[in-house]
């Protein structure tokens, strides 16, 4: 037994035009030519893509109302300004932190933690 038993099939260049003729009919989809040729839709893809029929790849389309639109708006500002304020929020935590430091070195404790105890500071 050999390590890789599986069958490579080669499709001829005029059996891929001829699959992708049907498709572009509408007769058929791509998952019932999938079953009918025994050709995984993914390989249809390779070939729609090799022979530039991009009218033939699934069309993503939105649909959005005015409404929607100004509401999407809004919450792109709005998650902007909260990174904003979670941005500010780090650095004053990281200034507190170093002010702390700083002022437990010049008064001679052994670290911050033995001045927040001194202090009563809660974190």
């Amino acid at each position: 037994m050999y390590k890789n038993d599986k069958v490579v099939r080669r499709f001829s260049e005029s059996f891929k035009l001829k699959v992708l003729d049907e498709l572009s009919t509408g007769k058929y989809s791509k998952r019932e030519l999938s079953k009918i040729y025994g050709v995984a839709s993914s390989t249809f893809n390779m070939w729609i893509k090799k022979y530039d029929r991009k009218d033939l790849m699934n069309q993503r389309i939105m649909i959005e109302d005015t409404d929607e639109l100004g509401r999407i708006k809004a919450l792109k500002k709005e998650i902007e300004q909260l990174k904003e304020l979670l941005v500010k929020k780090d650095i004053d935590a990281l200034i507190q932190d170093s002010y702390l430091e700083y002022a437990a070195k010049g008064l001679g404790f052994k670290d911050v933690e033995e001045l927040k105890k001194k202090l009563n500071i809660k974190q």
